[in-house]
């Protein structure tokens, strides 16, 4: 039996004739009667009571018909859904986030972007580590990941950057350094302070960038805490345990215990990327139109700020 068979067979049901049913399908009769006889030996019984003036259904004919529109109508319904989701119109969606990566404003105008583009795709929204987020990405519990800087490289994962921002000092209110002439701080002026950092695990290349630097600069940094997320550190620094640094999307982050300061004779420079995280094969319609919006508002995004 196929799906032709079906709308035959609906076909001659309404309009009770069979020569006006092969017109509306724009058929001949004899072929249009010849399957409806394998039609109804396939299924074993007569769909149709056949008369001089046209056709009656029978009743099995009577129930076969809500049953073929209704299989029809499945039919059709599946396809479209089929289709919407090969486009990336209908499905879902994991992603996971790190705080640090949410805190910047364009993070948050992709997820509203893409839930007004793509109302048919359900977003499940988590928050992790960038190590976290690394991991589930591999282990598939992730589509995407929204990180800093990667963690680590696998074979099975690719990454794409967005942008890269200035990273700022973080200074408790009424540190001395505050005084010093000018609206940046030099990077040796910090020789002798407490720093509070993301953990290597969680931000390796951040960390050996700052390490880098104040060894360039002339001294080895004495590093206080080592913290899962950056949150943690404005914390930590507004509770008066050391200083940090940290991008500057996080400046409005405790403005009222910190003071964020630029800083001067870097070298690296101090950047904070916005990385995308996800699994190089077989990536889904949702996916592939979340990646291309992020980076169409990146773009956008760096344009206006650049």
């Amino acid at each position: 039996m196929e799906l032709r068979h079906l709308r035959y067979f609906i076909m001659v049901a309404e309009e009770r004739h069979f020569t006006r049913a092969a017109a509306r399908l724009n058929m001949q009769q004899p072929p249009l009667s010849q399957q409806i006889r394998a039609l109804e030996t396939e299924l074993g019984f007569d769909l149709f009571k056949r008369h001089p003036k046209g056709v009656d259904l029978t009743a099995g004919g009577l129930v076969f018909l809500d049953e073929a529109r209704v299989i029809l109508a499945r039919v059709e319904q599946g396809s479209l859904k089929a289709s919407r989701a090969a486009q990336g119109i209908e499905g879902t969606l994991v992603i996971g986030f790190t705080s640090s990566a949410a805190a910047h404003p364009l993070i948050p105008r992709i997820i509203r972007a893409y839930r007004e583009r793509y109302p048919g795709v359900e977003l499940s929204i988590n928050e992790g580590s960038a190590r976290e987020v690394t991991e589930d990405s591999i282990e598939k519990r992730l589509d995407i990941g929204i990180l800093r800087a990667p963690v680590s490289t696998h074979q099975s994962l690719t990454f794409h950057r967005l942008l890269n921002e200035e990273m700022l000092l973080t200074l408790p209110i009424g540190h001395p350094l505050l005084n010093t002439p000018g609206s940046a701080i030099p990077l040796i002026a910090l020789k002798d302070e407490r720093f509070i950092l993301v953990r290597r695990p969680g931000a390796p290349g951040m960390y050996a960038n700052l390490i880098k630097a104040c060894q360039n600069a002339g001294f080895e940094p004495k590093i206080a805490f080592e913290v899962e997320r950056m949150l943690t550190n404005v914390s930590l620094v507004a509770a008066g345990e050391g200083i940090s640094v940290v991008p500057a999307s996080m400046r409005d982050v405790h403005r009222e215990s910190v003071v964020y300061c630029r800083i001067k004779d870097a070298r690296p420079k101090l950047l904070a990327p916005i990385t995308l995280v996800r699994r190089t094969f077989n990536p889904s319609a949702p996916l592939q139109n979340f990646i291309g919006l992020a980076r169409e508002l990146g773009g956008v995004y760096r344009k206006g700020t650049g």
